[in-house]
C-alpha cells in the first residue's frame, strides 16, 4: 500500500500547513446533505510553469479517492472525452458547465483542482520538490462547493544531512543531477493528496464506498 512506502520518505518532507495553529473543524454540512456517489476530476487549471504538471498530477488522484469511498470516473478516458468534444486543452475543460457534466457523464460532484507550484526548486545547497495548490469538490446538481483543501507538500532530501557546508554542496549537486533524470513530483504529490484527504477536522468524509483500513 501507498502509505507504507510512504512512511519511508517523511522524514526528508517539510510539510507545510497552511493558517493558525490550531486547526477549526470543517462545515461538512453541504457535503452530508449532497451525499455524492460519483466524482470526475477535471484535469487541473496549471498556473504553475511546468507545462505537464496537470497530467502528471492526475496521475495521482485516482488511487486516494477510491481509498476514500467514491467512484471515480477514469481520468483518462474523461480527458480523452472532452478532448473530444471541443475542450483540447484543461483551462477550457475548467469552463464546462456543471449541468452538462450532469447530462452527459452522470457524475455527482466534480474535483476542480488548481496548481500553483510544481516541480524543482534548486538553491546553492538545496534541492526541494514543491506541489502546492487547491482541491475543491462541486455538485453536479446544486453548484454548492461541497468540500475544498489546500495541497501542500515537499521534499528535500538533504534535509536530514549532517555533513556540513561541503557534504550539502555535494548532495545538492547529486540531487540536481538525479532530478533530471528522475521526477519527484509524482511522490510528493501523492503526500499533498494524502494530506489534504486526511486532514485532521477538515479532510475528505468517507464516501459509500469506503472500507476501513486495518
Amino acid at each position: 500500500m501507498f502509505k507504507s512506502k510512504l512512511i519511508k520518505f517523511l522524514p526528508a518532507f517539510l510539510l507545510v500547513l497552511s493558517g493558525c495553529a490550531t486547526v477549526q473543524p470543517y462545515d461538512y454540512t453541504k457535503l452530508r446533505e449532497a451525499a455524492p456517489r460519483s466524482i470526475l476530476v477535471i484535469p487541473p487549471a496549471n498556473n504553475s510553469i511546468e507545462v505537464n504538471a496537470p497530467y502528471s498530477y492526475l496521475s495521482t488522484i485516482t488511487v486516494p479517492l477510491a481509498e476514500k469511498g467514491y467512484y471515480v470516473f477514469p481520468v483518462s478516458v474523461v480527458d480523452t472525452f472532452l478532448k473530444q468534444n471541443g475542450l483540447p486543452t484543461p483551462a477550457e475543460m475548467n469552463t464546462i458547465p456543471l449541468d452538462k457534466v450532469k447530462e452527459h457523464i452522470g457524475a455527482d460532484a466534480v474535483l476542480y483542482v488548481t496548481l500553483d507550484t510544481w516541480g524543482q526548486k534548486y538553491q546553492v545547497i538545496s534541492s526541494t520538490t514543491v506541489v502546492q495548490g487547491s482541491v475543491k469538490l462541486v455538485s453536479t446538481t446544486s453548484g454548492d462547493v461541497l468540500w475544498d483543501a489546500p495541497l501542500n507538500a515537499q521534499y528535500n532530501p538533504n534535509s536530514n544531512s549532517g555533513s556540513g557546508l561541503l557534504g550539502a554542496l555535494i548532495s545538492a549537486a547529486v540531487s540536481q543531477i538525479a532530478g533530471s533524470i528522475s521526477d519527484n513530483t509524482p511522490m510528493v504529490s501523492r503526500l499533498a493528496n494524502e494530506q489534504a484527504f486526511n486532514a485532521k477536522k477538515r479532510g475528505l468524509l468517507p464516501g459509500p464506498y469506503y472500507i476501513p483500513q486495518n
